[in-house]
C-alpha cells in the first residue's frame, strides 16, 4: 500500500461502546453459576479487555482449567442473553461523539481504521452490525484468532493485513493492556480517560486524550512532526 497511508486501531469495550452494566450482570450470573462470590466491580472492569478464559485466571487466581471453562460458558450464555433481551444499543451504546468521529476520520483517503479487541468475532459483529459500524473497518482483531492483550499479536495482524509500518500506526484504548499492546508492536499508545482504567493504570500511553472529538486534529498535529 501507499507510503501515505496510516493506520488508527480502537480498542471496543470502554473506548467506543459502554457495555459495563451487561457486562457486570453477566459476571454476576456466571459466578452464581459455580457459586463463587462475584468479584468487586473495581475487579471486574479492570479485566475488560482481556480474553475471557484469561480474565477469569485473573479474577480467581488458580483457577482450575475445568472451572474457568464453566465460569466462560456462564458468562457468555448470560452476556448473549442480555443483548438478545436489550439490543445492542442497550447493551453497548456507543459513548457521545463516536460515530460521527468515526465517520470523519473514515472520510480521509489516507487514513484506515481497525479494531482490536478482546470480544470474539461472534460478539464483534453483532456489536458492527448493531450499530452499523462495520464498514469502517479495515481490519478487525478478536481474541478468537490470537493471544490475549496484551501480546501485540492483534496489532501486528492489523499491520501485516493493511501493509502499514508500525511507525504510521497508533492504537487507541482505555485500558493498560492496550498500552502495553502498543508498545510492544512498536506503535504509538493513545490511551482515553472515558473508559474502565484510571488514568494511573494508562501509565504506558504515550498520549492521554479527555475528548474523542480532539482525536483527528491530535493525530494530524502528530504525523506533522514525524513527516
Amino acid at each position: 500500500m501507499g507510503s501515505d497511508l496510516r493506520l488508527v486501531v480502537f480498542d471496543v469495550d470502554g473506548t467506543l461502546v459502554d457495555s459495563q452494566a451487561d457486562i457486570l450482570a453477566a459476571m454476576t450470573a456466571a459466578f452464581g453459576t459455580v457459586a463463587l462470590p462475584t468479584p468487586t466491580r473495581e475487579d471486574i472492569l479492570g479485566i475488560v479487555g482481556l480474553s475471557l478464559p484469561e480474565a477469569m485466571s485473573v479474577l480467581v487466581p488458580g483457577i482450575a482449567t475445568p472451572l474457568r471453562r464453566d465460569l466462560v460458558a456462564g458468562y457468555k450464555a448470560a452476556y448473549m442473553d442480555l443483548r438478545a433481551e436489550n439490543g445492542v444499543e442497550v447493551s453497548s451504546p456507543l459513548y457521545p461523539h463516536v460515530r460521527k468521529v468515526l465517520e470523519e476520520m473514515h472520510a480521509v483517503p489516507e487514513l484506515l481504521l481497525g479494531v482490536a479487541t478482546g470480544k470474539s468475532r461472534k460478539g464483534l459483529d453483532k456489536l458492527l452490525d448493531g450499530h452499523d459500524l462495520r464498514h469502517l473497518f479495515v481490519t478487525q482483531q478478536v481474541a478468537d484468532n490470537h493471544p490475549s492483550k496484551p501480546h501485540p499479536a492483534m496489532l501486528r495482524s492489523a499491520l501485516s493485513e493493511t501493509g502499514i509500518d508500525a511507525h504510521r500506526a497508533v492504537m487507541v484504548g482505555d485500558t493498560s493492556y492496550d498500552m502495553e499492546m502498543a508498545r510492544a508492536a512498536g506503535m504509538l499508545a493513545i490511551g482515553v480517560g472515558w473508559g474502565y482504567h484510571d488514568r494511573a493504570r494508562l501509565k504506558d500511553a504515550h498520549i492521554l486524550l479527555d475528548d474523542i472529538r480532539l482525536l483527528p486534529g491530535l493525530l494530524q498535529q502528530i504525523w506533522e512532526q514525524m513527516a
